[in-house]
């Protein structure tokens, strides 16, 4: 069907955000109310020139430069009223452009500053997640990171605590961190004990290094889904592995021109991706560090690569295909997705009637 791809109606569509950190999706005014509150110096108060200093922008050159501004938002996130208020709003922003399904990935040991024990900080962030799906027309699930570039055994430790509360709001375990340097498979022991524990993998991977962090991920720690992906077309053996086993990949567009693992916005392989049939899916990274929305993430990818409707309404589907949810809740999803879609149709087809009648 043709359907023009406006702004407005892909902010319309259901849609699902699988990639997205809570310390990078921290609203500006939040974190300033934050220190406020409780205390805490930052670098400066005015809200200009903290957003100067968090967002990245074309300045940005690399995935540690990128990953500077997280020192600055974790100042803010350590009690339990500041995790569960940053939880909750997250959801709010994603429920106000229809993510209708959204997995929110952390560390919970970047947040230990002040004393919180690691199960006071999942609950918190559980909570406030919890709080906006009352509230509004989301559903969500945490994911939980180790980190590369930290002693495996903190992995270990928060593979434990993501096993502890899993069927309570975490869905599954991640690796995160600076890329270049620190290998997955350094942290083998943490998705070993995740496997066993049949909790869902996601890991960050071919963002700031090459395919063999990717073929690492897949092959050394289990991993369900690659966050990023972008340098897997380097390796045309292992691309076609990820694509006849229908792993999903999490593309962030705007995120991967930021952190430089790609070098511009049109040479990001997510249109080689699509074409070729890799199960694709559109996500944020971070709302806040990266100034976008998941709306903003689609339109970029329909501008840059003239992607259809067709191709668009297969991206959202391959969202809610690969959510860390079971099996019959998934279907539910996808089935009420269909319905939404149809009725968009039908409207779309009834603008244009008129539209005919009226010439």
């Amino acid at each position: 069907m043709d359907i023009k791809l406006t702004k407005e109606l892909i902010h319309k569509l259901p849609k699902t955000d699988l990639h997205v950190h809570l310390d990078g999706s921290v609203r500006i005014e939040t974190i300033l109310e934050l220190a406020k509150e409780e205390n805490i110096s930052l670098p400066t108060y005015d809200a200009k020139e903290l957003t100067n200093l968090i967002v990245c922008g074309d300045h940005t050159e690399s995935l540690d430069d990128y990953l500077r501004g997280f020192d600055i938002v974790n100042l803010v996130l350590q009690s339990k009223n500041s995790l569960r208020r940053a939880a909750y709003e997250l959801a709010e922003d994603a429920a106000k452009e229809n993510i209708r399904y959204m997995e929110v990935r952390y560390s919970p040991i970047l947040h230990t500053q002040k004393g919180l024990k690691l199960t006071e900080i999942s609950q918190a962030v559980i909570d406030g997640l919890k709080d906006a799906e009352r509230a509004f027309n989301i559903k969500t699930g945490v994911i939980i990171c180790g980190i590369r570039n930290m002693d495996p055994m903190t992995s270990l430790k928060l593979a434990e605590l993501a096993i502890a509360f899993k069927n309570k709001g975490v869905i599954g375990f991640d690796l995160a961190g600076g890329e270049y340097d620190h290998p997955a498979k350094d942290h083998k022991e943490a998705f070993d004990l995740a496997l066993r524990n049949n909790l869902n993998i996601t890991i960050h991977a071919g963002e700031a290094y090459g395919p063999e962090s990717i073929h690492q991920a897949l092959h050394y720690c289990g991993t369900h889904r690659i966050g990023h992906g972008t340098r897997l077309v380097e390796d045309g053996d292992l691309l076609n592995y990820v694509n006849d086993h229908r792993i999903p990949l999490e593309i962030c567009i705007t995120s991967n021109h930021h952190t430089k693992s790609v070098p511009d916005l049109s040479n990001h392989p997510i249109d080689f991706y699509i074409s070729y049939g890799l199960r694709v899916t559109i996500n944020t990274d971070n709302r806040t560090i990266s100034n976008t929305t998941l709306t903003d993430e689609y339109m970029l990818a329909i501008e840059l690569f003239d992607l259809d409707y067709p191709v668009v309404k297969n991206l959202v589907l391959n969202g809610f295909k690969s959510a860390f949810i079971p099996y019959k809740q998934r279907a539910r999803l996808i089935n009420e997705t269909l319905k939404e879609f149809d009725l968009i149709e039908e409207e779309e087809l009834k603008t244009k009637i008129k539209i005919k009648e009226n010439l």
